[in-house]
């Protein structure tokens, strides 16, 4: 479970092909993988080691993935 972060992602963003290939290529540290499905699926293990580049933000259309922090 995280513990810092939460990944919310469009459902829209989700499910297409292209922009699921492209968060998965651009998280340097692997919270985003392709399901069975072909589908994105989140890697929860990985997401504290999170390091709020704001790549998977860029690679997406605006408001589409969400980075939240659970602290201040």
């Amino acid at each position: 479970m995280a513990m810092f972060i939460r990944v919310e992602v469009d459902p829209q963003v989700a499910g297409q092909a292209d922009l699921v290939k492209k968060l998965v290529e651009v998280c340097p540290v692997d919270i985003f993988a392709t399901g069975q499905d072909g589908a994105l699926a989140i890697v929860e293990q990985n997401l504290d080691e999170c390091t709020l580049c704001d790549l998977c933000i860029q690679a997406c259309p605006p408001g589409t993935v969400k980075v939240v922090k659970l602290y201040e």
